[in-house]
């Protein structure tokens, strides 16, 4: 597939529907689902959304846990895997967080989900404890 530019933007309430349908066509067959605590991320999180050609194509959900910054969610379409807007909404959120004088960005990744472990990884991140990943952040 070819990349593709997103437009990311900051979440608009009427936006909710549209991404809790995309998270739960992704992940809703998975044990792990929970349709309360995705939409709970929709509300209460800050949440940044990918565009391509006007329709979302993803978004990401960070929060702010001390001097660093989780990312909560982060998912496309299946529609648009492999064009780039994974690493578009990562990098994204890596300069929100740079952007908000975070030490460190940090992600929980499951361990049966070895393709996210190894995006993380090839940005960077390590480790850390359990299923978190932790990426230390430039300092302004």
């Amino acid at each position: 597939m070819p990349y593709r530019k997103a437009e990311i933007r900051p979440f608009q309430p009427e936006d909710e529907g549209l991404l809790f349908g995309l998270a739960k066509s992704a992940f809703g067959e998975e044990e792990a689902w929970d349709d309360a605590r995705t939409l709970a991320v929709l509300e209460a999180d800050t949440v940044f959304v990918a565009e391509v050609e006007g329709s979302a194509a993803g978004y990401v959900a960070v929060e702010r846990a001390g001097d660093s910054v989780c990312i909560e969610q982060l998912l496309v379409s299946p529609a648009h895997e492999a064009e780039g807007v994974g690493r578009q909404l990562f990098e994204f959120a890596e300069g929100f967080a740079i952007s908000q004088g975070a030490r460190s960005l940090q992600v929980v990744v499951e361990g049966a989900n070895r393709r996210a472990a190894a995006f993380y990884r090839s940005r960077g991140f390590v480790p850390s404890e359990g299923d978190l990943f932790e990426l230390v952040l430039p300092q302004r």
